[in-house]
């Protein structure tokens, strides 16, 4: 989008984070938000912000890694401030497989023509479910210079949740697209 702060443009009558946090409030019992720019307005969210404890903004890892810290739970849930339309049931949905499966992570992942036309599975590593205890995995692939969202989780147990609906995962990346996407 230029450079402007996706989460804080209009979409619907409020910011797109705006969105995302009332999806996720009634599937959490506390929210919170990474940034690294503009605090005070997401402050006004009325939830805590967390500026990114790595400097030199290393991307969504970073963000995690924050989160992981930071987080008073054993879980955290991550979604990006782009999408608005994140599902009603992600959560309950990534912590049935995480908890089936031991596993370390739940990620969300979806089918999606590929360039050929046939289906592929499109993983969603953006929309997860994490155990803090993972920390230490994602500190080290840090460290290593690793920034790849589907690089760091190579060393621990992954649980993967297909969801059906795709558009509930795209994310609005231009100005054009946030247009589009607002109702007539």
């Amino acid at each position: 989008m230029g450079h402007v702060d996706k989460g804080l443009q209009a979409f619907r009558g409020a910011s797109m984070a705006q969105h995302v946090l009332r999806r996720l409030a009634p599937q959490v019992g506390a929210l919170a938000i990474n940034a690294n720019q503009n605090l005070d307005v997401y402050a006004a969210f009325g939830v805590p912000v967390w500026p990114d404890q790595l400097t030199g903004f290393e991307g969504p890892l970073a963000g995690l890694a924050t989160g992981m810290a930071r987080c008073a739970t054993p879980l955290l849930v991550t979604a990006p401030c782009d999408s608005p339309f994140l599902p009603p049931d992600l959560v309950a949905r990534l912590h049935q497989a995480l908890t089936a499966n031991g596993a370390d992570l739940a990620l969300a992942e979806t089918e999606e023509p590929g360039a050929d036309g046939t289906p592929r599975v499109q993983p969603q590593p953006v929309f997860a479910l994490v155990r803090t205890a993972a920390l230490p995995h994602l500190a080290a692939y840090l460290a290593g210079g690793g920034r790849r969202m589907d690089g760091w989780y190579a060393s621990i147990a992954v649980a993967r949740v297909r969801f059906d609906d795709a558009s509930a995962f795209r994310n609005i990346n231009t100005l054009d697209e946030l247009r589009q996407c607002e109702p007539e």
